[in-house]
């Protein structure tokens, strides 16, 4: 009960720390001469550019969240078996992302991508056009899976740490189970609750990046959120609080989907 007790101050504290600044976001958005209004979302949010910028957020958040994982679970799988003094190298190097600030991540990246010029007589020349597409720029989703390793390595190093793997491994093998059939059948679904956690972090990072997409010279949300703040700061403010129902509603998805799985491989 004294437990019970001594967490309620934190707890309201942290929510007040958290929903406060949204309330203030949300109110603003609304908060008109004339009373409260809507115009912001009904009208402004259809405006020019708006639903462009939000889809290709979104299309670099998946893309992002993809190449990852395909990326971290492997690895991370294959490290706790069978390399397991390599488990905290791999999480210093997977931290690399939060130590080097973005704005020097992007000058290196575009060092490289200056390179371009010099390769113009060569088949690398179309390599450097095809990362660098403005409707879909994969450079953006290489740098975006960088800056998100932190939060994959982690979210999927505390998951394997709380499943028995090497006997969950074993088990599937002696079942004449392939190593990737192991993987996709019986690692991958104890690690749901790790991978969606990892996921939707991911996600949410990429759609509020600004400083590389704008440096590069691409407009995904965050930037033309930024663009239209200078002009019409309710409306950047309402589609602040539209990425935000997203990435709300995208963790409540992700989440609903990873617990009734889970209970169904328990009941099984």
């Amino acid at each position: 009960m004294a437990r019970m007790t001594s967490r309620g101050p934190v707890l309201s504290l942290a929510a007040l720390y958290f929903l406060v600044p949204v309330g203030a976001s949300l109110w603003y958005t609304v908060d008109n001469p004339g009373g409260i209004s809507f115009e912001a979302y009904t009208q402004g949010l259809g405006s020019e550019g708006m639903t462009g910028s939000l889809l290709l957020s979104v299309s670099l958040g998946l893309a992002t969240v993809l190449l990852g994982l395909l990326l971290m679970v492997p690895t991370t799988v294959a490290v706790a078996l069978y390399f397991p003094k390599l488990r905290s190298v791999i999480g210093v190097l997977s931290m690399m992302p939060l130590v080097v600030p973005p704005i020097a991540l992007v000058a290196g990246v575009n060092t490289v991508l200056s390179w371009q010029t010099d390769l113009a007589a060569t088949p690398l020349y179309g390599t450097f056009q095809a990362l660098l597409d403005k409707d879909f720029p994969l450079i953006l989703v290489l740098v975006y899976t960088v800056m998100s390793l932190p939060f994959l390595h982690r979210s999927l190093d505390a998951g394997l740490r709380a499943v028995d793997l090497r006997t969950l491994v074993e088990a599937s093998r002696s079942l004449g189970a392939s190593r990737t059939q192991t993987l996709l059948r019986v690692v991958v679904p104890n690690l749901r609750t790790a991978v969606v956690g990892g996921a939707v972090l991911s996600l949410a990072m990429v759609l509020g990046e600004y400083t590389v997409a704008s440096v590069l010279g691409f407009a995904p949300f965050a930037v033309w959120m930024v663009e239209v703040g200078e002009t019409e700061a309710q409306l950047s403010a309402a589609a602040a609080m539209l990425s935000l129902l997203i990435a709300w509603g995208l963790l409540l998805l992700l989440t609903t989907l990873a617990g009734g799985r889970n209970r169904r491989i328990s009941a099984s």
